[in-house]
């Protein structure tokens, strides 16, 4: 019965938060590690073993077994290395080995995950370091649990080897600067502010028997042939509409498990394209928020497969379909509770909120390529700019109120109109408060009314690196405007005078960026280029903006990374381009000499019997079953060639490194690859579906109740 227990009952039972710690700890150690959580203050070594005897003892009470530190490397997955909290001693006996320094810092070999060559295999010594800023949880199982704590990953000189470290520094810088522009404005009773993060998770489920019969998605995670079947998402019958009992079943286990880790899902609903979902969990902190994202999607992996679903993340698992993104959306609050991006009836407020709105301007039109670096996988490259997706030329969308405004502080008026109501005409249905502004589904970075949406993100990546860049340049921004004011306040000018000032010249500055217009349109992509905007084609050249010098420049300003942290990074995000298209490229190779090059044989062999079995008979002309026959035997030899073509180009990549690898499969496998589908998909078409290899996207698009 318990499985059944209202949420409210069992909500983040099994998290060590701060609810537990302020019941399991004295009050002393209590108040040090709310002060280590928030900043201010280490925790000692004598808090540390304090602090991890009660976390053993809780954990344990819960059923755990085992303790890890849950550290995210650089593959945009988590990593863990489980130890015992129970061994036995020399005499036989069972002792308790989870101490204050396991709590704090671990050891693990830092040589096997990505470094760019920069730790050799011998090199291996490496630490993971206890986040004291995320709470750690028990990830349950069917014989006990393991206790996950949040962690970041140094290598031996430490190096930042994860995405977190990077991510806590840019947050750190953001919140700072955010809290300083706060202070230089008079608001001196502000004690902090936070970055708040919430993220949209799209995703694909199929019927797990039968995806697994193909190894495009098994292996790639999306399909490399297919053709388009007859009733895809045309008639948009898929989106909002009601959830599949099979799917709502999976999604209410999915929702009981993360509500025991703490992790609120906001909304679950249909997506456009058939057999596509979305959860949207809460926002909270950022760095809380980037974990619990990566919670959400262990915890959807794990119960997929107990449905015998196939969970796919793959930007774009079938062509010409909607693909998945991860939306992200972005803030700012104060220790008062105040969303400092949203609108206020205040004149003196909406000061503030233009202030850190013209800083997001100001830092994506100086830092745009930083953003479109940070999304730049081999998944987004087959889905930005299709269908639902923002293109990946960074511009940021407004709306007509906000932009009508700042047209108007010229005259110091920064005031925002009330809200309309929208009347139906009805009696039987309410007034509608209408906002300010429509929405703009084309703008990679929108403003939704009390925080910034970025919609580039890809659904299987990791929201840490993009929260990072953008932490990191809108503290840019917020820096300079901070130093805008404070050199106007020096000659004498109100503190908000100047204010309005700085945020005239920061949206005079970054009016390069704002775009309110349909960016899928041609008249955008050259107005962009004029601008400025397109500095990167391929996914490659847009990896390449990392090290852009004014990029490199900022962030190691910033102390978000150092020069050769940033190199690293550079260089295992290309790695992982070029990696995933080479095995793309192997599979495809597989699938062709594994499946349809034997099918189109048994099609032609059928069709030949039957043509000398009916020899006898008059069927009148049988020149379109003959060139039928043809048409099957051309396209077998025609994808002969391309799969000798393909093999042969493979081999050309051994002797590239990851750069040049990379531009090779840009420009010469990807469109051999299209064209092996083409012909692929043609045939399918004209093949048995008894003969065909691989479950096709009519039946892989299909989830029975």
């Amino acid at each position: 019965m318990s499985e059944f227990k209202p949420i409210h009952e069992i909500f983040g039972s099994m998290v060590f938060d701060k609810r537990i710690m302020k019941e399991k700890l004295n009050p002393e150690i209590y108040s040090q590690i709310i002060e280590a959580m928030e900043g201010r203050e280490r925790l000692s070594p004598e808090a540390a073993d304090i602090v991890a005897n009660a976390m053993k003892d809780w954990a344990i009470s819960k059923g755990a077994t085992h303790w890890a530190h849950w550290f995210q490397p650089q593959t945009e997955l988590t990593a863990e290395k489980h130890q015992a909290f129970t061994m036995s001693d020399n005499s036989g006996n069972t002792v308790d080995v989870f101490r204050g320094h396991h709590l704090t810092q671990g050891e693990t070999d830092a040589s096997s995950f990505p470094s760019a060559g920069s730790r050799s295999t011998f090199e291996a010594r490496g630490y993971s370091v206890w986040d004291v800023s995320s709470p750690a949880f028990i990830v349950k199982s069917h014989k006990g649990g393991t206790l996950c704590i949040p962690s970041v990953l140094l290598s031996f000189d430490g190096t930042s080897l994860d995405l977190k470290m990077p991510l806590l520094r840019a947050v750190n810088a953001l919140e700072t600067r955010a809290l300083k522009l706060l202070r230089t404005l008079g608001q001196r009773g502000i004690k902090y502010v936070k970055m708040t993060v919430g993220a949209e998770q799209e995703y694909f489920l199929l019927d797990r028997p039968r995806a697994q019969l193909r190894p495009d998605i098994r292996f790639c995670g999306r399909t490399l042939i297919g053709a388009q079947p007859a009733k895809d998402q045309k008639l948009d019958h898929h989106y909002f509409g009601a959830i599949p009992t099979r799917v709502l079943s999976y999604m209410e286990d999915v929702e009981r498990d993360l509500s025991r880790l703490g992790v609120s899902v906001l909304a679950r609903h249909n997506e456009v394209a058939r057999c596509q979902f979305e959860f949207a969990h809460l926002y909270s902190e950022a760095n809380t928020a980037c974990d619990q994202n990566q919670i959400l999607m262990e915890v959807m992996r794990k119960l997929a497969r107990q449905h015998e679903l196939r969970l796919l993340f793959h930007e774009k698992p079938f062509y010409g379909m909607n693909g998945s993104g991860k939306h992200t959306n972005i803030s700012l609050v104060d220790s008062e509770g105040r969303n400092l991006l949203k609108p206020s009836n205040s004149s003196r407020r909406n000061v503030v909120f233009l202030l850190f709105l013209s800083a997001v301007i100001l830092g994506v039109s100086k830092f745009h390529s930083l953003l479109q670096a940070s999304v730049a996988t081999y998944g987004n490259l087959f889905r930005l700019g299709g269908h639902e997706a923002p293109p990946s030329i960074i511009s940021v969308y407004l709306g007509s109120a906000l932009t009508d405004l700042l047209h108007r502080l010229d005259n110091s008026d920064v005031s925002l109109p009330d809200k309309n109501m929208m009347d139906t005409g009805l009696n039987k249905i309410p007034s509608i408060i209408q906002f300010a502004s429509d929405r703009n589904r084309t703008s990679p970075v929108a403003f939704t009314g009390d925080k910034f949406e970025f919609r580039a993100p890809g659904a299987s990546q990791s929201i840490a690196l993009p929260v990072t860049m953008f932490a990191s340049l809108w503290a840019w921004g917020v820096e300079e405007l901070t130093r805008m004011i404070e050199n106007k306040s020096a000659s004498g000018i109100d503190p908000i005078d100047a204010g309005i000032e700085a945020v005239k010249e920061a949206v005079k500055m970054g009016s390069n960026i704002l775009f309110e217009g349909d960016a899928y349109s041609p008249e955008w992509q050259e107005e962009a280029r004029k601008r400025g905007l397109i500095e990167a084609e391929t996914v490659p050249e847009k990896i390449d903006l990392l090290l852009k010098p004014e990029n490199k420049q900022m962030l190691e300003n910033l102390g978000v990374y150092k020069s050769h942290e940033l190199e690293n990074l550079h260089d295992i995000r290309m790695n992982a381009f070029a990696t995933g298209l080479e095995v793309e490229a192997a599979v495809l190779y597989d699938m062709l000499w594994e499946g349809v090059l034997p099918a189109l044989s048994r099609q032609l062999i059928l069709e030949n019997n039957s043509m000398r079995a009916f020899d006898n008979y008059d069927f009148g002309d049988t020149t379109p079953w003959k060139g039928y026959i043809n048409g099957l035997g051309g396209a077998k030899n025609s994808l002969i060639t391309d799969a000798n073509n393909l093999y042969n180009l493979k081999a050309k990549l051994n002797n590239l490194n990851a750069r040049e690898r990379s531009d090779f499969l840009i420009n010469n496998i990807i469109p051999l690859m299209d064209v092996i589908r083409a012909k692929c998909d043609a045939a399918e078409l004209t093949v048995a579906a008894d003969i065909w290899p691989y479950p096709i996207y009519r039946n892989l698009l299909s989830l029975s109740a």
